[in-house]
This record gives C-alpha cells, structure tokens and sequence, in this order.
C-alpha cells in the first residue's frame, strides 16, 4: 500500500493568523497519525509563514510515523534545520524565497552537480533523500546520478488536466515511473492530489512509495472533519 504522509503546513497557517496555538499543530500531527496517517510532512520557508523552525524541533520530538521536510536546500537555515532535526526524509525543492507554493521540479542535469554534493551531505546523516522532479525521464535519469534514493514527481499538471482525459494526463506520470523501476529509484507523489484524482494515480503508477498531502487534505476536513478525510485518503490507496 502506498503510504499517505499529510503535510500540515495550512494548519501552521491558521495558527499564525491569530497568533497563540490554536489549532495545536503537534496535536494535529499526533491526531493524524492516530487516525491512519503513515507520514507528516512539513515544508518551511524562510519567513516562516506557515511552518515556523521551533515546529520543526516540536514535531520532531512527538510524532512516531515518518517525518519528511520538504524545502530548498540552497537556504542555509533549512540544511542546518534538517540535519538539526534528522527526519526520515528530506524532499529537496527548488523553490524560490518568497514562492507562494511549489510549481516546478529541478532540472537535475543542469544542477546535478550541486544535487550530488546535497545529498551527499543529508545521506551521511542517515536521512533518505527524495529530489522533486516533473515527470520527464531525462529527468528521472539524471536524477540517478545525483545518488538521491527517491524522486517525488510533481503532480500539478496531473491533477489541472484529470477531469479533462485522465489516461493522457497519467501517461508522463507512468513513463518516469517505469523508468525509475528501472533505475532502482524509490517513487514519491505529491501537488494537488485530492480524493477526485488520486485513486486513479494511485493505481496507474507502478512502485509509488508515498503521496504527500495537504492544501486538499486539510480543504476536505473542514467539511468531513480529520479523522473522516485522513481515512477517506487512506481508502483511495488502497
């Protein structure tokens, strides 16, 4: 079964815009982990908008699952936070300051040389390393080369084109898939993946390791409640 991590950052969100500690974002890991979750993922940036470092430190020290920090490796206070911290996976992204949300993978051959060297430093402390990546197998290919252990592929333009034709929005999506089978890469999923959409991706792509999510997730428990959607997400897994 592919594992379900929920990123919790639109929670950190909701925190922030009263101040204090409410909604309690650990308690909120702990709940989703209890009602199924095999993951949580937390994606900070540099402003701390949404996951602030401390959280990081929070989390760290509660949850039992996985712990994944996705973010840019190019910031200086992420590398330190997550060698600070040692989670389970690091999920690089080339995000820019200031991205409101990721929109696109690396071009790991034009930086595989840099991708190398970074995951190089996370794998010496023992943390597996994921490298976001879209769904083209040149891209998959060099993300070989970097020694990364898995890629996520990101699932924007899967999901923009879903209602549209299905099967035409998969095929990138199973061509890098089956390419890193091939490679021997592990494979993550994750941007946009909802209860419309991800059964389908789910069943379509061979090898899929984990999906992160948590714009839709945390969308849908407004009006299902927590407990109701992480299950309803579990059940499209399986």
């Amino acid at each position: 079964m592919t594992k379900l991590s929920v990123n919790i950052n639109k929670i950190a969100t909701l925190r922030n815009s009263r101040g204090g500690n409410n909604p309690d974002l650990v308690k909120v890991a702990l709940d989703c982990e209890r009602f199924g979750a095999q993951g949580i993922t937390v994606h900070p940036r540099p402003d701390e908008r949404h996951i602030r470092y401390q959280d990081v430190y929070d989390l760290k020290a509660a949850i039992a699952t996985e712990f994944n920090i996705e973010g840019n490796c190019r910031e200086d206070k992420f590398v330190d936070l997550v060698l600070a911290n040692k989670p389970a996976q690091v999920t690089l992204v080339p995000d820019a300051e200031g991205q409101i949300t990721s929109n696109h993978g690396w071009d790991t051959i034009k930086h595989q040389d840099y991708l190398k060297e970074m995951v190089a430093v996370f794998q010496k402390e023992g943390i597996r390393v994921s490298i976001f990546v879209d769904p083209i197998v040149a891209m998959v290919d060099g993300a070989l080369e970097t020694g990364t252990d898995r890629i996520e592929l990101y699932t924007e333009a899967y999901a923009h084109n879903y209602f549209a034709d299905r099967e035409k929005a998969v095929v990138n999506y199973v061509a890098a898939a089956h390419q890193a089978n091939k490679l021997g890469l592990g494979i993550n999923a994750g941007h946009d993946l909802d209860l419309h959409n991800l059964h389908y991706f789910a069943q379509s792509i061979p090898g899929l390791l984990e999906v992160s999510i948590g714009h839709a997730l945390i969308s849908d428990a407004l009006y299902l409640g927590l407990e109701t959607t992480v299950k309803n997400y579990l059940h499209q897994l399986l």
